[in-house]
C-alpha cells in the first residue's frame, strides 16, 4: 500500500466562529484508492503560509510510503532539517497527516481506530463544554456571571456534568502578568454564582490561558479552592515548567496543562516537574493520534490523567475520541456544546453526543466524512485573522476594573 496524492482544504468557519475562525482538512488518498481524513491544528502562520508546508512535508516524507509506518513517518518529520525539536507548526502538520494515515490504516483493517491502539476501554466519554452565555440581545456575553450561571444549568440540563470559563482578563502577548483585584474579585464572583446555581450537579473547570505569573496564580487559586475547581487550567504560559510547579505545590486544585504543548518530550517536562496532574493534548497538534497515545502512557505511569483539549474542527475531535476511547486514564474530554450546527453540517454523518457523553464510533477508520460540498461552500478562508489571536497590548488595570456602586 502507498500513499499517492494529498488535497488539503482550509474551510471558513461562519460566524460567530465557535471553534475558531477557521479549519484545514487534509485527504490523503492511497494507489489503491483509500482515502484518509485528517486535520492540522497549527496556529501561528496564516493558512496561506501553511499549505504549502503542509505540501513540502507530504512530498518529503509521505508520498509513495505506507501509511501503516507512522512511526517512521513521524521520527522523519521531527528530525527534518536536523531539528529534533518539538516546533509546534511541524507538530501540527505532522498531526494532521498521520491522523489521515491512522484513517486509511482502520479503513483497511475494517476497524476503527481504538481498536489497532490498546482496544476500546470506555463505551462512552464524559464531556464537558465551555459556556457561551447569550445576553438579551441574542449576543454572546463572558463578562456576566449571571449570565454564565444560567447557562450553566443549561448545560446542566443537556447532560453535562462539567462545565468551563474563563473570567481571568485578556489573554496578551505581554502576559503572565499580576492580576488586578476586581478581576480577582470578578473571578470569585463567577466561581461562586456558578456553583450556586449548579450545587453538586456539576465540576466548575476553571479556565485560564497563561494570563498569569506564579504569584498572582497562587493568589487566586488560594481564593477559589472554596469552590472546589476541578482543575486550574495552564496557570501561567507554557514552556516554564517550574513555575507551573510552584502553582501546583501551593493550591488543592488540581493543575491541567498542555493545549499548546507539542509531543511527549514538553509533557515529560510537565509530569517530572509534577506541574500538572491532568494533561490536555490536542491531537491534532501534539503529533497526532500515535504520540498522544504515548503522552497518555506517560501520564498513566505518573498516575495523571488525560483531558483531550478541542478547539478546532469535527477531524480532530474524531481523532482524540478514538484515542480517549483506549486511554485508561481518560477524565473528561472537551466538547463544543454538542458539537451541532456548523460541527454536524459539514460531517455526512455527526459526531454523536448523548446526555453529556461522546460516544466514540464503531466505524472503520475514524468513522467519520467529510461533506466535500459544504467543504467547497466554505472555502477558501479569505480572511486574515489567525485561528485565535491574542491581545497586542500589556492588560490594562482600570479597563477590567469593578464597575463603583
Amino acid at each position: 500500500m502507498q500513499i499517492a496524492s494529498l488535497s488539503t482544504h482550509v474551510v471558513a468557519v461562519p460566524p460567530p466562529h465557535i471553534g475558531g475562525m477557521y479549519w484545514i482538512f487534509v485527504r490523503l488518498t492511497t494507489a489503491d484508492g483509500i482515502e484518509g481524513v485528517g486535520e492540522v491544528y497549527s496556529t501561528a502562520f496564516h493558512p496561506q503560509a501553511l499549505v504549502p508546508l503542509i505540501e513540502d512535508v507530504f512530498q518529503r516524507y509521505l508520498l509513495g510510503h505506507d501509511p501503516h509506518d507512522v512511526e517512521r513517518f513521524w521520527r522523519l518529520a521531527y528530525s527534518s532539517g536536523f531539528t529534533q525539536r518539538p516546533d509546534p507548526t511541524m507538530m501540527g502538520i505532522v498531526s494532521g497527516l498521520e491522523i489521515a494515515c491512522w484513517d486509511i490504516i482502520g479503513k483497511a483493517a475494517g476497524k476503527p481506530v481504538h481498536k489497532l491502539i490498546g482496544g476500546r476501554v470506555h463505551e462512552k466519554l464524559r464531556a464537558y463544554t465551555y459556556l457561551y452565555p447569550k445576553n438579551a440581545a441574542g449576543e454572546y456575553d463572558y463578562n456576566d456571571p449571571d449570565l454564565a450561571a444560567e447557562c450553566a444549568v443549561k448545560m446542566v440540563e443537556m447532560g453535562f456534568t462539567a462545565v468551563k470559563f474563563d473570567p481571568a482578563g485578556p489573554y496578551t502577548a505581554y502576559s503572565g502578568h499580576q492580576l488586578s483585584l476586581g478581576v480577582m474579585d470578578r473571578c470569585e464572583e463567577f466561581c461562586a454564582r456558578i456553583r450556586a446555581a449548579v450545587g453538586s450537579s456539576a465540576d466548575l473547570l476553571f479556565g485560564t490561558h497563561g494570563q498569569m505569573v506564579p504569584s498572582s496564580a497562587i493568589r487566586l487559586a488560594q481564593r477559589l479552592e472554596k469552590y472546589d475547581p476541578l482543575w486550574f487550567e495552564e496557570p501561567v504560559p507554557p514552556g516554564q515548567e517550574e513555575a507551573m510547579a510552584e502553582v501546583a505545590r501551593k493550591t488543592s486544585i488540581p493543575i491541567s496543562t498542555g493545549e499548546r504543548l507539542t509531543t511527549k518530550y514538553e509533557f515529560q517536562r510537565v509530569l517530572e516537574t509534577g506541574a500538572a496532574s491532568i494533561l490536555q493534548m490536542n491531537v491534532a497538534r501534539a503529533g497526532g493520534i500515535l504520540e498522544s497515545k504515548k503522552i497518555a502512557g506517560m501520564a498513566e505511569a505518573h498516575y495523571a490523567q488525560i483531558a483531550p483539549h478541542l478547539y478546532n474542527g469535527p477531524i480532530g475531535a474524531a481523532a482524540s475520541i478514538q484515542l480517549a476511547a483506549s486511554s485508561p486514564n481518560f477524565l473528561i474530554h472537551e466538547a463544543i456544546v454538542d458539537f451541532s450546527g456548523f460541527y454536524a453540517e459539514i460531517l455526512k454523518t455527526p459526531l454523536r453526543f448523548d446526555d453529556g457523553y461522546l460516544i466514540p464510533s464503531n466505524e472503520p477508520g475514524l468513522g467519520v466524512e467529510i461533506n466535500l460540498d459544504v467543504v467547497a461552500k466554505h472555502s477558501p478562508y479569505e480572511g486574515q485573522r489567525l485561528h485565535l489571536q491574542m491581545d497586542d497590548k500589556p492588560a490594562d488595570v482600570k479597563a477590567f476594573a469593578p464597575a463603583r456602586g
